[in-house]
Parts: structure tokens; sequence; C-alpha cells
């Protein structure tokens, strides 16, 4: 899953991590998970302060990610609020309360998955510039 899906899911991670970061969620992260398990190509992972922030960036992620005709496969978690999982088949987004992101650790569960820097304006640009001096 190279060349084109790449991009296509550093974009789809890009616009899940601006829309939580709208909400201030604290200590997003990425993890590439193409080499390390069939189920899915990434977990993006974040949390908020309480449960009311956790269900607003849940919110903000599915809204933007809509806005682009991406509907998640399922959502759960929702109504409790400590651990609200978005299910996008290739990328599994999982929002946290501080206490539950503790407790669980996917971080160090799944510390052999590297970090996936998304793709922005500026990696874009570079690309478009070495794109034309090949052609």
């Amino acid at each position: 899953m190279r060349g084109g899906s790449d991009i296509q899911l550093k974009r789809k991670v890009r616009l899940v991590l601006e829309a939580a970061a709208a909400k201030k969620a604290e200590d997003p992260v990425a993890l590439d998970l193409r080499k390390i398990a069939s189920f899915t190509d990434c977990f993006v992972i974040c949390s908020g302060a309480q449960s009311r922030q956790t269900q607003a960036i849940c919110d903000a992620i599915v809204q933007t990610l809509r806005d682009k005709g991406v509907r998640p496969g399922h959502v759960e978690g929702y109504d409790r609020g400590d651990w609200i999982l978005i299910d996008l088949s290739d990328v599994i987004i999982h929002i946290f309360t501080r206490e539950t992101r503790e407790f669980y650790n996917l971080e160090r569960l799944w510390g052999d998955a590297p970090e996936i820097e998304p793709e922005t304006s500026e990696t874009r640009r570079k690309r478009g510039a070495s794109a034309v001096r090949k052609g």
C-alpha cells in the first residue's frame, strides 16, 4: 500500500489531527500500523480533559470527514466519553480522557509502530516542486 494510497492516508490523518486540534485535543499521535497489524493502517490517538471535550473532539472529526465525503463505519463510546473510538477502516481514531489514556497506554502497547507525519501544505509544495524537476 504505497504511492497514492500513502498520500491519501496522510491526508486523512492530517484532516483528523486538524479537527482534533480545533477542539484543543491533547498529545495527538498517529501510529503507522501497516507493517504490524492486518486490521487497520493507522491509529490516531489523542485526549481531552474530560468527557465533554472528548465528545466535542469526536464531533469535530466526524463533521470534518463528512464534509470530505468520508463516513465513519462505526463510532463507539460516545455516550460515556472516556474512550471514543471512530472506525474508518484504514484509520482508527481513539479519543481518551487523560486518565483513561494513561491506563490503557496504547502508545506503549503499539510501541513498535512508527509515527506518521501527516501531509501538510509544505510537503505538498515540495512534492510538486520535485515533480516539476523530474518532468
